[in-house]
Order: structure tokens, then C-alpha cells, then sequence
């Protein structure tokens, strides 16, 4: 388990580039562990798309811009779906978590002296923690899984370096209205703002892809 989370971890964050090539023996003696654990690692992550294949080694993948949209519309879906049920489900500590989640994301907004990077490695966890307290207030396990394997796209994990300040503030309110929208028993309101959400996150990151292109 240490293997596969150190190597993910990697992927997502970008430490591990798309089109980077991996191999057991560089795997075990950068984690200084041993093949066996890296082997059964590699075989996990190629199930879920994150590396592929080569006659020696394995090659990070790389998504093209027909992936990232077809990734980010089955968010929409799963997502929109989770917050619904949220609003059905949840418990007054699903919704405290939630609301911790905006308020340290808020404090953050109102510290623009803070060293960009870290700012924004710690923006990018308040999010990933907001939508897991989301998932959870859907007290739905099977959702639960289906969407974490969607949420690995490493792009989607980085995806906030591209965003100003403007969009920053914008992405709170959406998390502050999904989150009053389940505090208050309304599924409709929470997946329309869930999906609102992440389709502005869907077209930022394809804006941002095309302009690197």
C-alpha cells in the first residue's frame, strides 16, 4: 500500500511528468523498498489508467483534451449525484466539515501575502477535502469509490495553479452554496451547483491546455 500511494501521490502532484518512463529497479531505490511491493504498485495504477505499459518499464499517461472532457463530464454526473444524496443524507458533522473546509479556504483568500505555492497546495487540499466531505455526507460507498477513480486525473489535482484570484473567490461561493444547499435538505440546488462547479472547473482546464498547446 506504501508503494502505490508514494508512487500516485507522485503522479498526481506531477512529481512524475505525463510521458515519464518508470522502470521496478529506479521505483525501489528512489522509495528505497523492494520490487515486490512496486510490482504490485504498477499493477494497480495500470488499472486505473495512470501509467501504461512498455516492453521494459512502465510511461506515465498522458490525457488528451477528448479525455480531460470526458473525465470532468463524468464528475458532473457522479458528483451532481453525491451532493443530491448529501442533501438527503447528510449529518450535522458531515455539514461542519464542510463548512471548516470554506472558512480555512476563506481565511486563504484574505491572505494574499501568503507564498503563492503553498497558498495554493493548501487551497487545492481545502478542495479535495470540501468534495471528500461531500462524498461522505452521501453516505453512499459505492459513489464513493466510482468517484475517486475519477479524481486522480492529475490535472484535475493541479488545476487551481491556473486559477486568479477572481476565479479563486468564484470556486468558494460554489463550495458555500453546495454547501448551504444540503445544510438545507435540497438536492436539486446541490447538484445544480455541484455541477456547475466542476463544469467551470472542465472548461478553465481545457482554456488552460489549449493555451500551452
Amino acid at each position: 500500500m506504501e508503494a502505490y500511494e508514494r508512487i500516485k501521490k507522485s503522479i498526481i502532484e506531477g512529481a512524475y511528468a505525463p510521458g515519464t518512463r518508470l522502470t521496478e529497479e529506479n521505483l525501489a531505490k528512489e522509495l528505497q523498498i523492494s520490487r515486490t511491493p512496486i510490482r504490485e504498485a504498477i499493477k494497480r495504477l495500470e488499472t486505473e489508467r495512470l501509467i501504461s505499459p512498455l516492453k521494459r518499464g512502465v510511461i506515465v499517461s498522458e490525457f488528451n483534451t477528448e479525455d480531460i472532457r470526458q473525465i470532468y463530464n463524468l464528475r458532473a454526473l457522479l458528483e451532481g449525484y453525491a451532493a443530491a444524496e448529501a442533501a438527503v443524507n447528510r449529518s450535522d458533522e458531515d455539514i461542519e466539515a464542510m463548512e471548516r473546509c470554506n472558512e480555512q479556504f476563506k481565511d486563504l483568500l484574505e491572505t494574499p501575502t501568503y507564498e503563492r505555492t503553498e497558498r495554493l497546495n493548501e487551497i487545492m487540499e481545502l478542495n479535495n477535502q470540501f468534495h471528500s466531505a461531500v462524498y461522505n455526507a452521501s453516505h453512499n460507498e459505492h459513489l464513493r469509490f466510482h468517484i475517486s477513480s475519477v479524481t486522480v486525473l492529475p490535472l484535475v489535482f493541479r488545476s487551481f495553479y491556473w486559477y486568479n484570484e477572481y476565479q479563486l473567490k468564484k470556486s468558494l461561493e460554489l463550495h458555500q452554496t453546495i454547501s448551504v444547499a444540503i445544510q438545507a435538505n435540497e438536492p436539486d440546488r446541490a447538484k445544480t451547483a455541484m455541477q456547475e462547479h466542476i463544469y467551470q472547473g472542465r472548461d478553465h482546464v481545457l482554456k488552460n491546455i489549449d493555451h500551452e498547446s
